[in-house]
């Protein structure tokens, strides 16, 4: 105990200062062999791994983008297409409306025409018709005028007009 009674670490003696010395370096020697190394290279492998994902993520940004602009692109075309479609069913639907127009004009037209020609039929047909009749009146008076041999022409005249008379025209 007496040894230990004699130690002080603010006076270190060169055999401890030595065989310090010694230790050290010769934990530090394995220390660079087994645990240095090793951790260096996990380091940079580690460094590495970070790279990479950093690239892979730069990778993905890039495709994000072209991805995005891709689909704008795609939605701008989409966009004309539905322009265009809806432009040519607006044409359509004004073909379709003038054509639809045009037809029912034309079908008026021609019901208006054949309107006129039963109505000129039907006065052809009633002309005819009162001329056959006028022609029957007469040909019935000219009958019965005949028939009765009056001498005197006042008398026919006045058997002319009662007859006439009698013969009711609707």
């Amino acid at each position: 105990m007496l040894f230990l009674g004699d130690f002080s670490v603010i006076r270190p003696e060169p055999g401890l200062l030595f065989w310090t010395t010694v230790i050290f370096l010769l934990f530090w020697y394995l220390m660079s062999r087994f645990a240095f190394k090793p951790i260096a290279e996990s380091l940079k492998k580690r460094e590495m791994d970070i790279q990479e994902a950093l690239d892979q993520a730069k990778l993905a940004r890039e495709e994000m983008a072209n991805l995005q602009a891709e689909n704008e692109k795609l939605l701008a075309q989409a966009r004309e297409e539905r322009a265009a479609i809806l432009k040519d069913a607006k044409d359509s639907k004004d073909e379709i409306i003038a054509e639809a127009k045009e037809r029912a004009n034309a079908e008026y037209k021609r019901k208006v025409e054949s309107a006129i020609q039963d109505i000129e039929n039907q006065k052809l047909a009633a002309m005819v018709e009162l001329k056959n009749t006028a022609g029957k009146l007469a040909i019935e008076i000219a009958e019965k005028v005949i028939r009765k041999e009056l001498a005197d022409k006042t008398e026919q005249e006045a058997y002319a007009k009662s007859l006439v008379d009698q013969i009711k025209l609707n």
